[in-house]
């Protein structure tokens, strides 16, 4: 955990740790001491705050990804300023949620992130979506080799589609009739051919192209 409020962190930790299937490694209270830790340990989840003194949580969530790529990330904040929901995506953060959400919400968040799904706080879900829209329309859009666009299967596209709502493995699963191991095939197939990193840059780039096609 990541948070320059000892108070904060601290009680987190208690509070997790509580639960027999989390164990917390370590906290840090700035970007700079997270990096430190990940020479020695590897969580499957980092909880960050956002604003923290030397390094924020932004800038080590890039680096973070970068040179860890198999770590997930959860922003926990106050903020929800459109630039730290957007960078924070960018740079590869799994899930956003604001302080205060309850335990059992958290501890599903954790949970959910560490199987490879994301999770956003319904309060922010709808900036979420604005911004990937602006990215659609935006130079920064996702560009994917048409050549490659073209090996997709029809069972495929329908995975696609589905992501492209921002639905969750179980529930494509339960909308396609698919068992979730089918879906993960098909996700990590998907990814392969096309080249991107993973499900949140497929979203951005199946709503961009839905945009352009209209």
């Amino acid at each position: 955990m990541a948070d320059d409020q000892q108070l904060i962190a601290q009680s987190l930790k208690i509070v997790l740790e509580s639960r027999e299937n989390l164990t917390v490694i370590g906290t840090a209270s700035n970007g700079e001491e997270v990096l430190e830790i990940l020479k020695s340990h590897h969580p499957d989840v980092i909880l960050m705050d956002i604003r923290m003194p030397l390094m924020d949580g932004v800038e080590c969530t890039r680096i973070v990804k970068e040179k860890y790529p198999n770590v997930k990330i959860i922003i926990l904040t106050t903020f929800d300023d459109d630039d730290y929901v957007f960078n924070a995506l960018k740079y590869g953060a799994s899930g956003y949620l604001l302080k205060g959400v309850d335990m059992e919400q958290l501890c599903k968040a954790i949970e959910t992130v560490s199987s490879g799904q994301a999770m956003i706080n319904p309060d922010i879900a709808s900036t979420v979506v604005r911004l990937f829209s602006q990215m659609a329309k935006s130079k920064s859009s996702i560009t994917v080799n048409e050549t490659n666009v073209k090996t997709l299967t029809q069972g495929e596209w329908r995975v696609v589609e589905e992501i492209k709502t921002g639905a969750s493995n179980r529930e494509i699963a339960d909308a396609l009739c698919l068992s979730e191991g089918t879906v993960r095939n098909h996700l990590t197939n998907i990814l392969d051919k096309l080249g991107l990193r993973d499900r949140t840059q497929l979203a951005i780039w199946a709503v961009q192209r839905s945009i352009m096609e209209k």
